[in-house]
């Protein structure tokens, strides 16, 4: 997680750079509300895109980790963007999606088992 944070930053750098300049860097309170949805649209296209290709985000294919659907097939759009979706308050709610993991027979995350996916050993 600490990896993928580290190429989110980058990522969110230079989606920041096009919208604050596409906006003129004004600092208003719609902007700033737009902007946070703007970052959580676009760090959420990083990651269905990279889960949809390949089933791998760069930090992924580093840990040689793969995203697969439950049965082992690639996961549809339908369950890359739930994930996405469903990480957010499981991260976010002090890490209860992490912290369910020991207790699922499956050692599955929260959101992977909300969304019907699983990390696996990338072959």
């Amino acid at each position: 997680m600490v990896y993928e944070s580290l190429l989110l930053v980058g990522v969110a750098f230079f989606a920041a750079l096009l919208f604050l300049g596409a906006s003129g860097a004004s600092p208003s309170e719609w902007t700033r509300h737009a902007f946070q949805v703007y970052l959580f649209f676009v760090i959420g296209l990083y990651f269905v895109a990279s889960w949809r290709r390949g089933g791998q985000t760069l930090a992924m294919k580093t840990w040689k980790l793969r995203l697969v659907s439950a049965d082992g097939a690639r996961i549809t759009l339908r369950q890359a963007m739930l994930r996405y979706v469903c990480a957010w308050p499981c991260l976010l709610l002090g890490g209860i999606g992490i912290l369910y993991a020991p207790f699922d027979r499956q050692r599955r995350f929260l959101h992977d088992r909300l969304a019907g996916t699983r990390v696996v050993t990338a072959e």
